[in-house]
């Protein structure tokens, strides 16, 4: 069984394009639409990577993530921001929040499935 992604964010077409990059590469996806639906997502199940955006309606990413670090099960889930936030004060909420990278859009598909194998352990 492959490792499982996470995908957070309120934009289908980015969703559809991060999905199908990371399927491609071996791994199961799981969607949310924005933070609170992820949330709900987050149900006991084994997720090894989250990969959520910054801007989003109901709950934005630095908010999920900050939930997400609180709920012992994910504490230590690994998180990537995929965000059009570029801002060193964002960067730094995010890292606050518990985020261990960064890439901003646009993104290149290799340079996601890099950061990817770098958070996933074998």
């Amino acid at each position: 069984m492959g490792k499982t992604i996470l995908i957070v964010d309120d934009s289908s077409s980015l969703r559809q394009v991060v999905s199908l990059t990371l399927t491609r590469a071996g791994y199961e996806v799981i969607e949310g639409t924005d933070g609170m639906d992820a949330l709900a997502k987050l149900d006991g199940r084994k997720v090894n990577l989250i990969v959520s955006d910054v801007n989003m309606p109901r709950m934005d990413g630095i908010a999920f993530v900050t939930r997400v670090k609180q709920d012992p099960r994910y504490k230590f889930t690994p998180v990537i921001m995929l965000t059009t936030e570029g801002q060193d004060a964002k960067k730094e909420q995010g890292r606050a929040a518990g985020a261990k990278a960064w890439i901003v859009k646009p993104f290149s598909p290799p340079i996601l499935l890099d950061a990817v194998s770098k958070l996933i352990l074998p």
